[in-house]
């Protein structure tokens, strides 16, 4: 089995900042991308960032310049730091994986979740 566990929202004001961990653990034998995720009330899922496991990322727009994910390989741990924070990134905030478990067979595995909310 492989889980992903989110940690590091809550509440901030305009302009602070948050960090998001996530960490995944199980029978992993490899993880290929990791990404952030969030879905504000009522919207859909939408792209937040990605990091390949050689370190190239890509940015939604919207964050482009505020945030920053980085990952730690022996960890098999993703970071997301979220600067400048605005009102319209309140939202869940999920992190993403490509894993190859110990078995070989691949998952796309999913966190639960991580409320961030900014206050204006």
């Amino acid at each position: 089995q492989v889980q992903l566990v989110e940690s590091g929202g809550g509440l901030v004001q305009a302009g602070g900042s948050l960090r998001l961990s996530c960490a995944a653990s199980g029978s992993i034998f490899s993880i290929n991308d990791m990404g952030w995720y969030r879905q504000a009330p009522g919207k859909q899922r939408e792209f937040v960032a990605t990091i390949t496991s050689d370190g190239y990322t890509n940015y939604a727009d919207s964050v482009k310049g505020r945030f920053t994910i980085s990952r730690d390989n022996a960890k098999n741990t993703v970071y997301l730091q979220m600067n400048s924070l605005k009102p319209e990134d309140t939202a869940v905030y999920s992190c993403n994986a490509e894993i190859r478990a110990v078995s070989r067979s691949y998952f796309n595995a999913w966190g639960q979740g991580t409320q961030v909310t900014v206050s204006s």
